[in-house]
């Protein structure tokens, strides 16, 4: 699945959690437990699309190495 496609669905089953929350707080009241767990829900999948934003694609040398993680290139050396 691309970036694009992840961020996409991301935003997809965000729209759909907050839609099944106000169903959820409309039916079992806005003070529920129920109510909570569902905002909950939409505040995970919030954070997860944060994080994604976030993070940095790979260049072709980290690409490279994940593939070829013996290859002289690759190889860390510490002090």
């Amino acid at each position: 699945m691309t970036n694009i496609q992840e961020k996409t669905n991301i935003q997809e089953q965000i729209q759909e959690e907050i839609e099944q929350a106000r169903t959820v707080c409309d039916i079992s009241g806005g003070n529920s437990a129920e109510c909570a767990a569902a905002w909950d829900a939409v505040e995970e999948l919030q954070a997860e699309a944060s994080h994604q934003r976030q993070s940095k694609p790979k260049n072709s040398l980290e690409k490279y190495c994940d593939a070829n993680p013996d290859a002289d290139e690759c190889k860390i050396y510490e002090d």
